[in-house]
């Protein structure tokens, strides 16, 4: 993962796509179902930060104006 909002959005589906998988059954897919809780609460916590740096910049761009450059984790 290069550590984007995009590359998250991917990884998530990713996921969703193992989960879809009609094969994976009992302890499997009991393990699976752990993994996707645990990557879910990374991702919240992800999206969390990544809200509060958008309305840091958002503030600094009404404070400062335009000139306020993207974070890297807010690109792609």
């Amino acid at each position: 993962m290069r550590n984007t909002l995009g590359d998250l959005n991917d990884y998530l589906f990713a996921e969703m796509e193992r989960l879809d998988d009609e094969e994976l059954k009992g302890d499997d897919l009991a393990q699976e179902i752990g993994r996707a809780h645990a990557i879910g609460k990374v991702a919240q916590a992800i999206s969390a930060n990544s809200n509060t740096v958008l309305r840091t910049v958002e503030l600094q761009a009404k404070v400062r104006g335009a000139d306020v450059d993207t974070p890297h984790m807010l690109e792609g």
